[in-house]
């Protein structure tokens, strides 16, 4: 599954003389950041943020970036994936590897790029970047878009365990109660951690995710015959930097009650990763706008008009 290989490997940075007109490779924030600026200057600027952790922007280009040729397109490999320099480069090294960092990243790409204000569009994982992005720089952010995101760690461990149960044909055994009676007082519960490790004894990761995020075969083939034409590796690295600052226990939910822009949300009613549990805690504490697609956890795949209707209706709302 793309972003949850264990497989640190990172593809070699392109020189700038082998970048096309449209890709910039810069060291901003103290990391080698890659990212392409599509579209015709004065249009709407949206800025994709994928998810992973560590996968990158090059597959939602390849395919669907020919529909999105009405706006100002931002892809931005976030650092230590894709075509970004891995972690190992960057000034802070992995073990300041969070989310404000990413959010900064990404501030400073729109700082070099000029751009005067931006929606930002997470997917999965990258839709902790769009949120905190607009809750933290609200003034240039019209609204945020998030794609089949994902809130609360703790919970989406649940729904991998029980995924992996279900698929075994075992009972659900949550370890939650045994964790917290077992962890002393005064200090967070890994519960999160827990759920995770016992769902990956089940089945693998990819296996897991797979069958929770993809509607049918046909999907899964066609996303990972353009990650093959990308030769782009899953930076494995990014994953267990965030895993190792306790990712598994991150809650964003009590951030979602602080957002002051407007928050559309687009699921796959096919991705069981993220619909209906971290879809149903934007609704309920951030009142967004919740769109259904018949799809999994890439819309573009199995329904790629209803998701470019759902952008279209989002873009054009005119709250500031």
């Amino acid at each position: 599954m793309p972003g949850m290989t264990s497989d640190p490997a990172q593809n070699p940075v392109p020189g700038d003389e082998l970048l096309p007109d449209d890709a910039f490779l810069e060291r901003l924030n103290g990391a080698e950041l890659y990212f392409e600026l599509s579209g015709p200057e004065g249009a709407p600027v949206i800025a994709f943020l994928h998810g992973g952790p560590g996968y990158n922007s090059y597959s939602f280009r390849a395919l669907l970036g020919e529909s999105l040729e009405r706006y100002r397109v931002l892809y931005l490999d976030m650092r230590g994936s894709g075509r970004s320099g891995p972690l190992a480069d960057t000034d802070q090294g992995d073990a300041a590897l969070d989310i404000d960092t990413l959010v900064n990243d990404l501030e400073a790409v729109r700082d070099f790029l000029e751009i005067e204000g931006l929606t930002p569009l997470g997917h999965g994982f990258g839709a902790l970047v769009a949120l905190e992005y607009g809750r933290r720089f609200p003034g240039r952010t019209p609204r945020v878009v998030v794609v089949n995101p994902w809130v609360h760690f703790p919970d989406l461990a649940l729904t991998l365990l029980a995924e992996a149960s279900q698929l075994r044909g075992m009972p659900l055994q949550d370890p939650a109660e045994e964790v917290r009676a077992a962890t002393p007082e005064g200090e967070y519960p890994a519960v999160g951690e827990a759920r995770v490790e016992a769902a990956f004894r089940l089945l693998n990761a990819r296996d897991l995710l797979n069958a929770l995020q993809f509607r049918d075969a046909p999907s899964r083939m066609r996303l990972e015959y353009a990650d093959a034409e990308g030769q782009l590796l899953g930076a494995g690295e990014v994953q267990q930097a965030l895993v190792n600052q306790g990712l598994w226990s991150f809650e964003y939910t009590p951030f979602l009650m602080e957002q002051s822009r407007p928050i559309f949300v687009v699921a796959g009613t096919e991705d069981r990763s993220s619909y209906p549990q971290q879809v149903g805690w934007l609704e309920d504490l951030a009142g967004a706008d919740v769109t259904l697609l018949p799809a999994g956890h890439y819309p573009w795949l199995d329904d790629e008009d209803g998701l470019l209707e759902a952008l279209e209706r989002a873009m054009a709302d005119d709250a500031r």
